[in-house]
């Protein structure tokens, strides 16, 4: 609208408060307003939305999400943007990937699309689901504002309960990547600023009184006897809900407190699950009409010194790092991507990934459950975060609790991380000890871990953070951006760490094809002989428990643009084609099935 519409109050409140985004600015979309998504019916509203890049955030200031619907020939004023006719981007997409003048853009963009009702059914409850939207989301219904949700890769809940009306709704969402320094990541990322609702976007319907959490899981008590149970129910009903897993013959009632929350012990031996063994079973939660269904696997994740157990038994992680990234799609994630994605992993031989550096598709858990991965999931709490400031701790905290809730039934994911290669100060431990305390907090089934600092002038481990997490994770790059392999095998022997060791990362570029050097930096022959070196120091370690090498893919990202790289990090042990495997990939997966026999023959002989 122009300046002078009523929408805007008037023109200095449009044209010049920098305040403008402080009232939709609550954060109020949030882990506490997630429901539970098992077995739910819902209808999707992917698909085309009406789109517009808004890079002065002239819409929040023009309030165009109070536009209503009107035909062009009968406005009295010029619009400066239709939300409801013009271009259409699909949903899910990036728009960096839609455009070449959008491929850098960071800024706001609007969508808008139409939900129709025929009716509104006031016995029940309304909600939207959004599986991501980077990085801030605000949410609009028929020109009121609903929410905001900060961070790009988890989910959130938008409830439209007493705000539909029968016919025709209108979900506008004005969606916005700026980098800043109080989110989580800040400004300076080595992986690429993608922006806009990337994953899945549906509407579905609840009782009144409605399962909202639901948390079952192993008790870690060494026996592989207990099952316990944890749910969350909104509303007023029942006191109590039933929990059924059929195989099991289980058919507990778990009574709830008065703020709708109850925790049961369960007596039973389930199957456990293992990446050699991954048997889920069907498990059901009923609460008056509410009922919700998961498919979940039961096993016990420890350290004892500086091993890791899987359900009792020594475990090396055999992984590979991973990124959300596709040479076409950018961050979207298919089914295909991801079944793909596991079947290079198991070529490699591995039976663990990282899923760096922020949560990825949930579907990504779900199949590992199935196929048997193990999982290291993190949030992207990532190099120089603004430790001091407790909106950034607050943006942290909410994407933590949100990745926990949505994966904490998957039987794969065995490792929390709550960061990469911080500076150790006193507010980033604070700060970080904070998240390790949250995950302990919502989750004792599972270890943490964090990306560790290295005093490369003493070769030693040297984090105060060591001390508060399970794990130890080391971001290495010996023949890379370190020179001297021999002190790599000088950190152990300085360390003496108390606790498992996984390299987090380690690696090198090799470019292939055209671009690529025939040796030195950034050849593949060099990326060859640098696994080749870090496999012959790290197979001597005994404190190191896995590793996870950097990377499955070739990867796109702003800050690297030497001849060689052209804005992709080079890393992958395949190609951005997803298709095309380097020498490094098979010296890998050489070491993998070496180490897969030896374990083998090790249980034999116990």
């Amino acid at each position: 609208m122009l300046e002078r519409s009523h929408l805007a109050d008037n023109a200095l409140q449009a044209l010049h408060d920098e305040d403008y985004d402080v009232p939709f600015n609550t954060q109020s979309l949030n882990h506490d307003g997630l429901v539970f998504m098992g077995g739910r019916s819902v209808t999707s509203l992917d698909g085309d939305w009406t789109f517009c890049v808004d890079l002065l955030d002239t819409g929040l200031r023009q309030k165009w999400f109070a536009m209503l619907p009107e035909a062009p020939e009968d406005r009295t004023e010029p619009w400066d943007y239709d939300p409801y006719m013009g271009e259409t981007v699909p949903v899910p997409s990036n728009w960096a990937m839609l455009k070449e003048k959008w491929y850098f853009f960071e800024g706001s963009a609007w969508y808008t699309r139409p939900l129709d009702l025929a009716d509104v059914d006031e016995t029940k409850r309304q909600f939207l689901r959004f599986g991501a939207a980077a990085y801030d989301c605000k949410i609009f219904l028929n020109g009121e504002f609903i929410g905001n949700h900060y961070g790009a890769s988890t989910p959130f809940c938008v409830e439209l309960t007493g705000k539909l009306k029968p016919g025709r709704n209108w979900i506008m969402a004005c969606v916005n990547n700026t980098r800043t320094r109080d989110r989580v990541p800040m400004r300076n990322t080595d992986w690429f600023n993608y922006g806009g609702i990337y994953r899945e976007v549906s509407y579905f319907e609840t009782p009144k009184s409605l399962i909202r959490d639901f948390f079952l899981y192993l008790v870690p008590d060494g026996t592989y006897s207990t099952l316990r149970a944890e749910v969350a129910v909104d509303g007023a009903g029942t006191g109590s809900v039933v929990v059924s897993i059929p195989e099991l013959g289980v058919d507990v009632e778990v009574f709830l407190d008065t703020e709708g929350r109850g925790t049961a012990d369960i007596v039973a031996r389930p199957d456990l699950w293992s990446p050699e063994t991954p048997v889920l079973y069907d498990v059901s939660v009923s609460c008056g009409e509410d009922r919700v269904t998961d498919r979940i696997g039961f096993r016990q994740i420890e350290r004892r010194g500086t091993e890791i157990l899987l359900n009792g038994v020594p475990l090396f992680l055999r992984g590979i790092s991973v990124h959300e990234d596709d040479a076409v799609l950018g961050k979207v994630t298919s089914e295909a991507d991801l079944r793909r994605r596991f079947e290079h992993a198991s070529e490699l031989g591995c039976n663990y990934l990282r899923l760096a550096h922020y949560p990825h598709h949930e579907r990504a858990a779900e199949i590992a459950d199935e196929l048997g991965f193990l999982l290291w999931e993190e949030i992207p709490v990532y190099w120089a975060i603004d430790f001091e400031n407790p909106a950034t701790y607050r943006d942290a905290d909410n994407q933590l609790k949100e990745l926990i809730k949505r994966d904490r039934n998957r039987a794969s994911v065995i490792i929390w991380s709550v960061g990469n290669e911080n500076p150790d100060t006193d507010a980033r431990l604070t700060f970080m000890k904070g998240l390790a305390e949250t995950c302990k907090a919502l989750d004792p089934s599972r270890l943490t871990s964090a990306a560790c600092l290295v005093n490369h002038t003493q070769n030693r481990i040297e984090d105060r953070l060591a001390a508060h997490i399970d794990i130890i994770g080391l971001n290495e790059y010996y023949g890379w951006y370190e020179e001297n392999f021999e002190d790599l095998a000088a950190i152990g022997e300085n360390s003496n760490p108390d606790r498992p060791v996984v390299i987090s990362e380690t690696g090198a570029d090799g470019v292939i094809g055209e671009k690529g050097p025939e040796r030195g930096l950034f050849s593949e022959a060099y990326m060859a002989e640098v696994y080749v070196r870090q496999i012959a120091t790290l197979r001597e370690l005994g404190y190191i428990k896995g590793m996870s090498p950097w990377i499955l893919y070739d990867f796109r990202v702003e800050r690297r643009q030497n001849i060689f790289q052209n804005g992709y990090n080079h890393k992958g042990l395949i190609a951005a084609d997803k298709k095309t495997k380097k020498k490094a990939f098979h010296i890998l997966a050489d070491y993998y099935r070496e180490i897969a026999a030896g374990n083998v023959e090790a249980r034999k002989a116990s």
